[in-house]
């Protein structure tokens, strides 16, 4: 293949892991590598080789203005001063996903969507496994993609976030899909129509389309040939009393999977849907769907103490994630529910109806905790989460439920989401001693 970037100068923007792998990318392409990023102790500097330039603590223009190429990670907005100069002065902006497209040779399956991405896109994966192929998966979960090229693969699953659809422009998946729209990064995007036009950039020059037939925000803007659709009803991929079909095809029914509620079942028909549009074997398929057990922090049982279940959602981290969590939500008892942290500018109010029940307290906390105390009569407010469980605790009786499934960022009083997981799960397990 031509080397493109041969002695170009390129302005990596962003260390941490994709900044290194893009850093190693450019190095093995001859072309001569500086590096910016935003914050003064970046992660992943100590990696990074000495005779690689580092400017930190902000943007350097006149670095940028000097470029040949400008790659810049997707924690940073486009729509920056410095960015939309270099673009102006006609310097190409791309994102290392734009960098894996020119050159990854194996068909692609493109996965976005506010909720449950990273779940279709390890499903996904897992039946591409159990067919016997070699899968590379990366993106916005697992591995940088620009490491996934060190190896040969039969197939690509990518989880894609809005920031990284941004600035990318070459890719031609074989099957792509927009699983749900919902309200995020609202802190980011000018409104919903901004993000969701974000989103749809994934269906570019897709082989197949696959859209959520619940919800018409994810269907492209133009009428197309190779739509597929996936819904519980009226739909190519649907569910029929408690079968999963293709068609007219069973494929499995829902007790057999291990993930188990009505959004799971969801994730399973668009999975099933990207993984016949790339032709994965249908044995593959169905042994993915018997043996994959979920993520982390995704509505993950952790603990059940005295008839009480204490759950896992952490990765809800908007408005829509929760909604699906408590759509179709079955609790005997009560149901405490722990909501907080940085709604990056959502519209709580998506919740109301579905919190407003006499079952349901929801203990509320973070930086947004006050807004969503709002919502309900029966809110319970408090600083912090841990603080909110030791509040819980002593009310617990068999047949309740606590939920984390805050509807929030986790920075404000959290490394990550992971993070304020494995908080509750250590709290929840306390119980056991």
């Amino acid at each position: 293949m031509q080397n493109l970037y041969k002695d170009k100068i390129i302005t990596v923007i962003g260390l941490g892991k994709t900044g290194l792998s893009c850093v190693d990318f450019f190095r093995q392409k001859e072309a001569t590598v500086q590096v910016i990023d935003t914050r003064e102790n970046p992660t992943g500097a100590e990696q990074l080789d000495k005779n690689i330039p580092l400017y930190t603590g902000s943007l350097k223009s006149e670095w940028l203005l000097n470029s040949d190429l400008i790659v810049i990670s997707p924690g940073l907005a486009v729509a920056r001063p410095e960015i939309q100069q270099a673009i102006q002065a006609g310097i190409e902006v791309v994102g290392d996903v734009e960098l894996f497209c020119r050159e990854a040779k194996a068909p692609i399956i493109a996965i976005t969507g506010s909720n449950g991405k990273s779940t279709v896109t390890t499903l996904t994966t897992e039946m591409a496994k159990q067919a016997g192929l070699k899968v590379g998966m990366g993106g916005n979960i697992g591995v940088p993609v620009l490491s996934l090229l060190e190896e040969d693969y039969d197939l690509f699953v990518l989880e894609l976030s809005s920031f990284q659809l941004e600035t990318t422009y070459s890719l031609k998946a074989k099957a792509a899909t927009i699983l749900n729209i919902s309200e995020d990064h609202m802190d980011r995007y000018r409104s919903l129509a901004d993000y969701r036009n974000a989103k749809l950039r994934i269906y570019e020059n897709a082989e197949h389309i696959i859209v959520n037939g619940e919800d018409a925000q994810t269907y492209p803007e133009q009428a197309v040939k190779n739509l597929i659709r996936f819904a519980e009803q009226n739909a190519e991929y649907s569910i029929r009393n408690g079968i999963i079909y293709s068609g007219d095809t069973a494929i499995i029914s829902t007790n057999k999977m291990l993930i188990s509620g009505r959004h799971n079942e969801m994730n399973a028909l668009a999975a099933i849907a990207l993984a016949e549009a790339a032709h994965i074997p249908s044995e593959g398929i169905v042994k993915g769907l018997q043996v994959y057990g979920g993520l982390p922090h995704r509505f993950q049982i952790v603990a059940t103490n005295d008839g009480v279940r204490w759950i896992n959602d952490s990765k809800a981290t908007n408005v829509g994630s929760t909604v699906a969590a408590l759509n179709g939500l079955r609790v005997a008892g009560k149901l405490y529910l722990l909501l907080g942290g940085d709604g990056k500018s959502a519209d709580f109010s998506a919740l109301k109806p579905l919190i407003n029940k006499p079952n349901i307290v929801c203990y509320c906390f973070g930086k947004d905790g006050q807004e969503l105390a709002k919502l309900s009569e029966q809110s319970v407010l408090r600083e912090t989460m841990q603080e909110a469980i030791a509040a819980i605790r002593s009310q617990l009786k068999k047949g309740d439920m606590v939920l984390l499934s805050p509807a929030c960022a986790s920075l404000d009083q959290f490394k990550n989401f992971e993070q304020r997981g494995e908080v509750f799960v250590s709290l929840a397990q306390e119980q056991d001693v």
